[in-house]
């Protein structure tokens, strides 16, 4: 009968959690049980979908808020912590650009909010602005530009990080258009 639900459960896409937790469950009807059971699904998705939005977003360094220290910033009255914190910038489809001598803790910054994001269940993306820029050049090349820049418009949050150590030259970067 165990290997009928596993197969079961299989065919439905529904993941291992299911079967392998179901006899743990203590529950005085059917109904609960079943509404403990769907909980326990329930759960495990959304921790795989923010497992799979953080491995997506290609951070090199996982940061939050937990250890961050404001110390070394100066943010605008415009902003509050609690927007940054949040990450309710994004709602509001605001624009937030760091900048600041090396080691005041931009990067830990930018990580920390779109840590947040994926959390909530964005879809964030981080490039060290010198890889994306290589990025699109080759997509350019082998002609998948228009692909590439759909796939960054569907980003909930773009993170671009080192912006200042990146030469430019006219035309080696394709110009984007918003939507």
């Amino acid at each position: 009968m165990e290997e009928m639900i596993k197969d079961y459960c299989k065919k439905l896409k529904i993941g291992r959690t299911f079967y392998r937790d179901y006899k743990d469950i203590e529950a005085v009807s059917n109904e609960e049980f079943l509404l403990k059971l769907l909980e326990i699904e329930l759960t495990q998705r959304e921790i795989t979908r923010k497992k799979r939005l953080l491995k997506s977003a290609g951070f090199d360094v996982l940061k939050t808020f937990q250890d961050y220290s404001f110390e070394y910033i100066e943010i605008p009255k415009s902003i509050s912590l609690e927007t940054l914190k949040t990450a309710s910038l994004i709602q509001n489809k605001e624009n937030l650009i760091l900048y600041g001598t090396v080691g005041t803790g931009k990067t830990h910054l930018a990580t920390a909010i779109g840590i947040e994001a994926c959390n909530q269940g964005k879809n964030v993306k981080f490039f060290r602005t010198a890889a994306l820029v290589n990025q699109l050049s080759e997509a350019k090349a082998s002609g998948n530009l228009s692909k590439y820049m759909r796939q960054i418009q569907k980003c909930d949050l773009l993170i671009c990080d080192e912006w200042g150590y990146v030469p430019f030259e006219k035309g080696a970067v394709p110009r984007c258009s918003s939507k």
